[in-house]
């Protein structure tokens, strides 16, 4: 796949947008593969793939124009008390998405959201409730937006495989019932402790 056919992201995510391209043989097509904190949109016929744990991610698609993206986030842990510190982040994760898809000429009325994730798979966690806390927000935030959710497979205890195809809107979910696998629960980790430190640079909501 050549450069120029992957949508460009906007200034303010390019850190955030995933650009990691591969041949995905079960799928027989081009897949993204989107790690925590990161999100991709796409117009032209290729698969989003992710794995989440306690992790959420939603796919928002224009049915009338055919594109759409996913992002993968995970709320941090607010235990300061500064509750907006955890809404910011969660915020911050749609609006990338949701801007991206806006600035390709998607439109608010033609969007629809499939929504996955929040499964309790990290024991260090379970205490905090992430999976339910990234849950419940994803859902607050579409429905504060106006945008219906149209499939969601949220919360239990098992992690998931998520390939989301945007020309169509077709998602495929594999429920991973082996739930201590170690690459997943270390990124997990890793990117859970990332979020406890302090966000740089001032970030506009729209």
């Amino acid at each position: 796949m050549h450069e120029r056919a992957l949508a460009r992201a906007p200034d303010g995510g390019v850190e955030h947008f995933a650009r990691n391209v591969y041949f995905d043989h079960a799928l027989a097509c081009q897949a993204i593969k989107v790690l925590p904190g990161e999100y991709h949109v796409a117009s032209h016929e290729l698969a989003i793939v992710t794995v989440l744990g306690s992790c959420v991610s939603a796919c928002l698609r224009d049915t009338r124009l055919k594109i759409g993206g996913m992002n993968h986030f995970m709320l941090p842990d607010a235990s300061s008390g500064v509750a907006s510190e955890s809404a910011r982040y969660g915020a911050y994760a749609m609006e990338l998405l949701l801007n991206h898809l806006l600035k390709m000429g998607a439109r608010r009325e033609n969007l629809e959201a499939k929504v996955f994730g929040g499964g309790r798979v990290l024991a260090a966690l379970i205490g905090a409730q992430v999976g339910e806390r990234n849950a419940e927000f994803v859902q607050s935030y579409l429905q504060t937006e106006k945008i219906p959710v149209v499939a969601a497979d949220l919360l239990d205890i098992h992690p998931r495989k998520i390939c989301f195809f945007p020309q169509t809107g077709r998602v495929l979910v594999k429920r991973l019932h082996e739930a201590r696998d170690a690459a997943l629960l270390e990124r997990e980790r890793a990117y859970a402790a990332s979020l406890k430190k302090p966000l740089s640079g001032a970030i506009e909501l729209f």
